[in-house]
């Protein structure tokens, strides 16, 4: 666990809002060193706290209106790992997956056009070897999504 004060928070907040802006002009904007924001950045990818700087994309932006999520139960004699590759590699509508505690082995979060589109996406889930029974779930609005610069700027604080 790496701990992160306020110019952290600062830092990762600027980049957050504007991923592509360069070092001199964090530096700037935060009233550092160029050397500083260099290094924090350094720190950070170090122990993980950033994963990298990339765009953020929108499925809504690509066509995908519609949001649901899939509770999956798997065949104990397959295996997570074994199952969560196959749905990675079979299936570019689901954009998160974990494996879960509780009444289902694993949780995806799935986009589609519309609902043909998303039953299609959930029968090629079923057919995928290892895939015992899915539940599924239309999201009605996203509130947010991919939320940590609140918890980004709680870590600094404390």
């Amino acid at each position: 666990m790496m701990r992160i004060d306020a110019l952290d928070a600062a830092l990762i907040r600027l980049l957050t809002d504007t991923p592509q802006l360069p070092v001199l002009e964090c530096a700037r904007r935060l009233g550092v060193a160029r050397g500083t924001v260099t290094s924090r950045l350094a720190r950070l990818h170090e122990h993980g706290v950033i994963e990298g700087v990339v765009p953020r994309i929108d499925p809504r932006g690509l066509g995908y209106a519609l949001t649901a999520f899939c509770q999956v139960e798997i065949d104990q004699k397959v295996g997570h790992d074994r199952v969560a590759e196959a749905l990675g590699g079979a299936i570019p509508e689901i954009v998160d997956m974990y494996t879960v505690t509780g009444a289902s082995d694993m949780q995806l979060r799935l986009v589609a056009h519309d609902a043909d589109q998303l039953q299609s996406v959930l029968d090629r889930i079923a057919l995928v070897p290892g895939v015992a029974r899915t539940a599924s779930a239309i999201a009605l609005r996203t509130h947010f999504s991919g939320r940590v610069l609140p918890l980004v700027e709680h870590a600094a604080g404390s």
